[in-house]
């Protein structure tokens, strides 16, 4: 029985080696995790947002910051990211699954009611934001800034995944099985408009950090929700910023998805 039409799932955990305790470090005195979290609690299309961490010692306090702000988690593998998927899925019996990982504290709530209406609209099995690993290897796509990762799929989708994937790569990231199957899945990009590819927003170094942390205090009290247009505004008046991390940018490690 379906109970949910659309959750949204965070994979969160402590143990970064590049940027340790990352899902937990603090922007405006706020945790991370907990501004993703606020962030997709402003999507409309959204039932329900649970985090699914694993059983290793060190996340005990990401279950303590989800208590504190009342936010739904389940724990679960380790390794095998996509078991924890799929038995958090299953836990909740959601019609659709949305995927967003804990190294995105600008995740946009209005672009991610966009890739749920286009999946919807285009009778996907599964519909990912163009950019990160999913596009690593296409050429001719306008992307997104890398940071701004978000990917949709059915429940059956994510099951066929789950019990036909047998690879490390495929268990330990959650959707490659189904990207890299368009044979099986029907399967679809958002594509931006303009390519951003240029703009680093994500959370996996100290560089990366600095820079989100810049834009939080030049924007984030003057509207807690606000989104990513807003955010290339301020770069755009501010382009020296995107030094602070644009050597990385090419080295996130995509080549294992191509």
């Amino acid at each position: 029985m379906v109970t949910h039409e659309t959750i949204a799932i965070i994979q969160a955990r402590l143990g970064s080696t590049r940027l340790p305790g990352k899902v937990l470090l603090e922007i405006e005195a706020i945790p991370v995790l907990v501004h993703i979290v606020e962030r997709l609690r402003k999507a409309n299309y959204i039932d329900k947002i649970i985090v699914a961490t694993s059983d290793l010692p060190i996340n005990e306090e990401i279950l303590e910051v989800c208590k504190k702000h009342k936010i739904d988690f389940f724990v679960g593998d380790e390794e095998n990211v996509l078991k924890r998927f799929y038995d958090t899925a299953t836990k909740y019996t959601p019609k659709n699954i949305i995927r967003i990982t804990a190294d995105c504290p600008l995740i946009d709530n209005l672009m991610v009611d966009e890739l749920i209406t286009y999946y919807k609209t285009n009778n996907y099995d599964y519909c990912g934001i163009a950019t990160g690993a999913g596009v690593s290897g296409e050429n001719n796509i306008l992307r997104f800034p890398d940071g701004l990762d978000a990917e949709i799929f059915s429940f059956s989708t994510l099951e066929k995944a789950y019990t036909n994937a047998n690879s490390k790569l495929h268990k330990e990231h959650v959707t490659p099985y189904i990207w890299q199957n368009p044979n099986i899945f029907n399967n679809g990009v958002l594509q931006s408009k303009i390519d951003y590819s240029k703009y680093r927003l994500t959370l996996d170094n100290k560089e990366d950090f600095l820079l989100i942390k810049w834009i939080y205090s030049k924007l984030y009290n003057v509207n807690p929700n606000f989104n990513i247009k807003d955010v290339i505004k301020l770069l755009e008046n501010n382009s020296q910023m995107l030094n602070q991390n644009k050597h990385l940018i090419g080295k996130e490690g995509y080549e294992e998805f191509r």
